[in-house]
């Protein structure tokens, strides 16, 4: 009784702590799950309902930049202007694939059998990757294994290959993630070659693909092309717009939330000014290296000013102005031989010799310490190579004839041989040489023949890169900065670039966009222009101007701005410029379309007379077949044409690129055999099936990337 009087007497203080403690408990919790009050702050994209979780979406985006870095590695040339920007979007690309993928998969109950695992793991591996780790960090920890099975058997026979339960049990943990990978990567790839496989041509589809191609015409045909149309004899009314926007109106469905902007990028360009400084740089270059010192002052280092020693074959110097002046420059001579819109080039010319660009030797690997001096001795004393085999055991010596090394490749001296080695060998006169000497063993060589000499030369090249200075950026920034407080709405943006001197572009940006585009359809996006979008996409409302935004590269730096225009989340209405164009278009070929082929009716039923109405002449398709026009491209009069009784005399048809008149002349059949694997591959190239779109459907993707991302 005393303890509950006391509870009682504190029931105001415990109410108090209660609901401090309860509003910690839920503020924590949606601090740190964030799914409660506040919505979902981890989900960087939902696929339906699935969520993928933001730390996914780091991971991908760190293992894409990993195979980005491994692709430059082995191909340089061809992944060094790969674009970073879409590293984001293809994160969310492979996380959204594979989440439909995996819902697919999960759906039809696909699973993965014992032996087939077996089979994807130990006899035919498809995820080498993670297989390949493990063993090599089995052959790390001195276990050697080079093949899966053997792998496994360390692995789980821990005992029969020396080894503790808790040596191999990382590794046991390790290849039971492996194998639940492979699972999962089993059961992927049955379902997409089921998917696929669902993709196929019956007996009736490969057959009238078959009769298409062997149905062929023989056409008489005038074409007049619509051309440029008078708006005025053509007038197009808003309710004509509304009819035809109607009904294409699924055409212009997005997929996802749309904002249209106009965009302005300024490339910035060095100034006159800036080239000026260049040329004095350049002479002051020159005069240096010219003058008793000859060296660069640290003044002109600081300008930026870079040199290089050049020594290189002659044949080697790439051609251009620099092997135009080293082919004959005295010693010590200078010169600008560059001097233009990217910068300078100046060049003090050193010594031009004659030099043996490749040797061929014999070599001979020897082990251990002792033998060496033994195998040189014999080798020396007339013992040839072939005969090491036999004179000593094949586990310590190994011969290789003839080896050719350069010592020159096309970047100049190879480094293969030091200049002492080579020194040696030379001054050996013909003799075997220790060219190298460890406590495990010795490398000895021969010299056996050398190739004639080649001319080489060595200079100096000084170089200067042309580049904006600070002050033109600052300037071109101060200049856009003018223009944007002066336009600050989508309207007026639009409407006084040109006069400004800047170029409008305008492109529909959606979360899913990487950046913004060089040009509308193409996959080139401005150099950190993923900022921009991110504005458009989270922060700019129809008629908001964004601020300035800038490309810091300083060989080429870059200012940008956005007005947003028009958001929409369904339909690009028919406001859109391009839509209006569009079906404006559409509804004034179609007019004339009609006028066209009421004139040329009144011509008569004869071809001659309206191909003069047309002021065309008529032409000759002798094997017209349906999809393969000969010419004729437009689908309406492909349609009309692939369909005609050949006794319905000529015909008049209005298509969407101008007025066909035709007359079917004759009809055959070729004799082309049909073959079903031809028929039915061709079918399917028809259809050309989308996997990630049989795999979305209907199904709503969202794409919160963008706001995982800093702002300005």
């Amino acid at each position: 009784m005393a303890t509950l009087e006391k509870i009682r007497s504190k029931g105001g203080l415990l109410v108090i702590i209660i609901g401090v403690a309860l509003l910690a408990f839920i503020v924590g919790d949606a601090l740190t799950n964030s799914r409660n009050l506040f919505g979902d702050h981890t989900s960087v994209a939902k696929v339906g309902k699935e969520k993928i979780d933001y730390h996914d979406y780091q991971r991908k985006r760190e293992e894409l930049n990993h195979r980005l870095e491994a692709a430059r590695a082995q191909n340089p040339a061809q992944y060094a202007n790969f674009d970073t920007q879409l590293l984001a979007q293809m994160a969310i690309d492979e996380l959204v694939g594979t989440t439909l993928l995996d819902r697919a998969v999960s759906r039809t109950g696909i699973r993965t059998t014992p032996e087939q695992l077996r089979f994807y793991v130990i006899e035919n591996p498809v995820n080498q990757e993670a297989l390949g780790t493990i063993i090599r960090q089995l052959n790390a920890s001195g276990l050697s294994v080079t093949t899966p099975a053997q792998a496994y058997e360390v692995i789980f026979n821990p005992k029969r290959n020396n080894l503790t339960e808790e040596q191999a049990a990382p590794f046991r943990n390790a290849w039971i993630a492996m194998e639940e990978e492979t699972k999962q990567m089993i059961a992927r790839n049955t379902y997409q070659r089921l998917l696929y496989g669902t993709v196929k041509a019956n007996d009736l589809d490969k057959k009238a693909l078959h009769n298409d191609y062997i149905a062929t015409r023989s056409v008489s045909l005038a074409y007049h092309p619509y051309g440029q149309l008078d708006e005025k004899e053509y007038p197009v009314s808003d309710a004509e717009l509304k009819e035809a926007y109607a009904a294409e109106k699924n055409n212009f469905k997005v997929e996802e939330p749309t904002k249209e902007i106009g965009f302005i990028a300024i490339n910035i360009a060095p100034s006159a000014a800036d080239r000026a400084e260049a040329k004095r740089i350049a002479g002051a270059t020159a005069a240096a290296l010219r003058d008793s010192a000859g060296t660069l002052t640290p003044a002109l280092k600081k300008d930026g000013v870079a040199t290089q020693r050049i020594r290189k074959r002659l044949s080697d110097v790439q051609a251009g102005p620099v092997l135009n002046y080293v082919k004959t420059a005295p010693h010590d001579s200078v010169s600008i031989v560059v001097d233009n819109m990217r910068g300078f080039t100046v060049i003090k010319m050193g010594r031009r010799t004659s030099e043996v660009d490749s040797i061929q030797l014999n070599l001979v690997q020897v082990a251990g310490q002792a033998l060496p001096a033994k195998v040189l001795a014999r080798l020396n004393g007339g013992l040839a190579l072939d005969s090491l085999s036999t004179a000593f055991s094949p586990d310590s010596v190994i011969g290789q004839a003839e080896q050719w090394i350069p010592l020159f490749n096309r970047d100049g001296a190879s480094n293969a041989i030091e200049p002492a080695q080579l020194d040696s060998l030379r001054s050996a006169g013909g003799r075997y040489i220790t060219l190298l000497s460890t406590p495990q063993g010795a490398l000895l060589a021969k010299v056996v023949k050398q190739t004639a000499p080649v001319e080489v030369v060595e200079y100096d090249e000084y170089t200067y890169a042309l580049n904006p200075s600070t002050k033109t950026v600052a300037d071109e920034r101060a200049k856009f900065e003018k223009f944007l407080a002066e336009n600050t709405t989508a309207a007026k943006f639009a409407e006084n670039a040109a006069k400004a001197g800047y170029t409008l572009q305008t492109f529909q940006i959606t979360p899913s966009s990487p950046a913004i585009p060089r040009m509308a359809g193409y996959n080139q996006y401005y150099p950190e222009s993923r900022q921009v979008a991110r504005w458009v996409v989270i922060d700019g409302k129809p008629g908001e101007v964004s601020t300035i935004y800038e490309a810091k590269d300083a060989t080429a730096p870059a200012l940008y701005a956005a007005a947003v225009e028009a958001a929409y989340e369904d339909f690009v209405p028919m406001t859109n410029k391009e839509v209006k164009t569009y079906l404006t278009e559409k509804v004034r070929r179609s007019k004339a379309g009609d006028a066209l082929v009421k004139k040329y009716k009144g011509a008569g039923n004869d071809l001659a007379k309206v191909a003069a109405a047309m002021n065309v002449e008529p032409r000759q398709i002798p094997s017209f077949r349906f999809g393969r026009g000969a010419g004729v491209n437009d689908a309406i009069a492909l349609g009309r044409i692939a369909g005609a009784n050949p006794k319905g005399g000529l015909t008049i048809v209005k298509g969407n690129d101008g007025v066909y008149a035709y007359i079917i002349e004759g009809v055959s059949t070729e004799n082309f055999p049909y073959t079903d694997s031809a028929y039915e591959q061709q079918y399917f190239q028809l259809i050309n099936p989308q996997m990630d779109q049989m795999l979305r459907g209907a199904t709503k993707v969202t794409n919160n990337a963008y706001k995982f991302e800093a702002g300005e």
